[in-house]
């Protein structure tokens, strides 16, 4: 049976495949511009938040939509909530988007309610352009108070990278005010205790695995979907691949949602899939949170679609609609582990090769699960990548396999022909196939 037609903002990558598999019982409409190509990010250059979702509303009733979602982190998730309200339609509260987007505002929370969790803040006392003050300690984590992709966000070891890293040419400012700006207006009227977004963040570093709790809020209750750990290329602040499942104690999966739990609760977050970033030490059972997305991680649906036969871009359209989605009948896992793949660059000089018609052939047909994304840049988004990131991700590969020992040997054969490097330390040990059991759709205790 069809459902009424769907609105999906800011549809492009994971999004556009993960929703493209329920095309026929999810009628979807897509709205939105891409950031990273002209001409499609002009737009930035008149870009309101509050006039686009006018828009979309005078709209609504002649399009016959009936819901609407999004994960994009920029625009999207804030323009779901908005509309959504304004429409009377089930959604992520606007407060709790903002609470959660606002890094400041939501390391203030988190110091309320879950301080055990919290790391050492401050916001930065210069604003864009202005001397960085002496009287920092140093090394510190600096992050925008409001950002996505990681972009500007990286431990500083002294004053002079700190001052390298907030000195900012003309043309990145504009971009940077234009990317921040639709959020601040909207912030200004909804959160003004926040302050403004249009600053950076200094937090104490923090050194253990990072991990991502993956869930959802139907009804004011959390429901726990998974746990998927972030692998860096080593000695970097870089993603080299993210593992599912992941072997983190149980100590770990019960601190996660216990804060999870709390932090939501006191922002009002009552309903929409959510994303925790984390650090967990597992020799002194501490957790620290990086930071709470109030949408799904797009990039991680296809790996529990795999592994555990739970679809998230399905979960996403459930609640969109106004449906917990724990009733919902999950597929036959294709694998016992999967991973998605980053390649990077940390040589502003190079320039990866980008597969070829045949190679690609290559790999789907040795491949028939592969999920392959490539990025080429010119020369000055390059260069932006490495101001911004500190390197440059050109592809991204998904693959299953029986188990991690399994998922290695596929990925470094499909490296190969795609004459990328492989994304493993050469000693690392493969990650076992459910070496604990996954956390499922149920209700957090």
């Amino acid at each position: 049976m069809k459902e009424g037609r769907s609105l999906v903002l800011f549809n492009y990558d994971w999004d556009q495949a993960g929703y493209g598999r329920w095309a026929r019982e999810f009628p979807t409409d897509s709205v939105g511009f891409d950031l990273f190509s002209f001409p499609s990010n002009a737009r930035l250059i008149n870009f309101d938040l509050q006039r686009f979702v006018d828009r979309l509303a005078a709209k609504a009733r002649r399009k016959g939509w009936q819901a609407v979602t999004s994960n994009h982190e920029q625009f999207g998730a804030l323009a779901a909530a908005l509309l959504a309200e304004r429409m009377g339609w089930p959604g992520t509260p606007v407060a709790a988007v903002l609470a959660c987007q606002h890094k400041l505002h939501a390391r203030r929370v988190l110091q309320r309610v879950a301080p055990e969790a919290n790391t050492g803040f401050e916001l930065l006392a210069s604003r864009y352009g202005e001397p960085v003050p002496h009287d920092i300690a140093y090394p510190v984590f600096v992050k925008p108070v409001k950002a996505a992709f990681s972009v500007l966000a990286r431990t500083v070891r002294n004053r002079d990278e700190l001052s390298a890293l907030v000195r900012f040419s003309a043309w990145e400012l504009w971009v940077i005010r234009h990317l921040v700006e639709p959020f601040e207006r909207i912030a200004r009227i909804r959160l003004p205790d926040a302050g403004s977004a249009h600053r950076m963040l200094l937090e104490q570093p923090a050194n253990a695995h990072q991990y991502n709790l993956d869930g959802y809020v139907f009804a004011g209750e959390l429901r726990a979907l998974g746990i998927v750990e972030s692998v860096m290329y080593p000695g970097t602040q870089a993603f080299m691949r993210f593992d599912y499942p992941c072997a983190i104690p149980d100590a770990g999966r019960a601190r996660a949602l216990a804060v999870a739990r709390r932090f939501l609760a006191a922002v009002g977050f009552t309903h929409g899939l959510f994303n925790m970033e984390f650090f967990y030490d597992a020799a002194h059972d501490r957790l620290t949170v990086i930071e709470f997305n109030p949408r799904m991680a797009s990039q991680f649906s296809d790996l529990y679609l795999r592994v555990d036969g739970v679809d998230l871009h399905r979960v996403a359209l459930e609640l969109a609609h106004g449906r917990d989605p724990a009733a919902l009948p999950r597929a036959q896992p294709s694998a016992g582990a999967a991973a998605s793949f980053v390649y990077r660059s940390f040589d502003p000089a190079a320039r990866p090769p980008m597969p070829a018609v045949e190679r690609r052939h290559e790999v789907r047909r040795r491949f028939a699960d592969a999920m392959l994304f490539d990025f080429p840049k010119s020369p000055g988004q390059v260069a932006r990548d490495f101001k911004w990131l500190d390197s440059y991700r050109y592809g991204i590969l998904h693959l299953g396999g029986r188990d991690g020992h399994d998922l290695r040997a596929r990925c470094e054969e499909a490296s190969r022909i795609l004459g990328w490097p492989v994304p493993y330390v050469h000693h690392e040990p493969a990650i076992a196939a459910l070496p604990l059991p996954a956390i499922s759709l149920e209700t957090a205790a």
